[in-house]
């Protein structure tokens, strides 16, 4: 399976993005999917996830803000009032399971991360 990534950019404060990523090489229509991010000089942290049922489950500090969504094998991420502290690479994940999952270690595959940049 390969998850590629994209739709990272440079936005002010308070602005918007969408992030997609597409799974090639295996329909992961009923596996769940999430995302992710690292900051600079910080662990990667969980930011949203899609299960195979499709529950969303969202980190405290995007609730309400990131709407995660799929269509298929595309997952998509809409940043909607954008932080500064939002600025990571924002990576993509898939799991071979229906069952959710909110930790890294959880994850079968990973795309190549995208730079979200949040300015001021």
């Amino acid at each position: 399976v390969q998850l590629q990534a994209s739709g990272g950019g440079l936005v002010q404060a308070g602005g918007s993005l969408r992030l997609s990523c597409t799974a090639s090489g295996r329909t992961l229509g009923s596996y769940t999917m999430g995302w992710f991010r690292q900051a600079p000089l910080k662990e990667r942290e969980f930011v949203a996830a899609i299960n195979g049922f499709g529950g969303m489950h969202y980190a405290d500090s995007v609730k309400g803000r990131f709407p995660i969504s799929r269509d298929g094998s595309t997952m998509y991420l809409r940043m909607n009032s954008l932080k500064l502290e939002d600025t990571a690479v924002y990576y993509c994940a898939a799991r071979t399971s229906r069952l959710p999952a909110l930790t890294h270690s959880e994850y079968d595959y990973w795309g190549q991360g995208t730079q979200v940049t949040v300015s001021s």
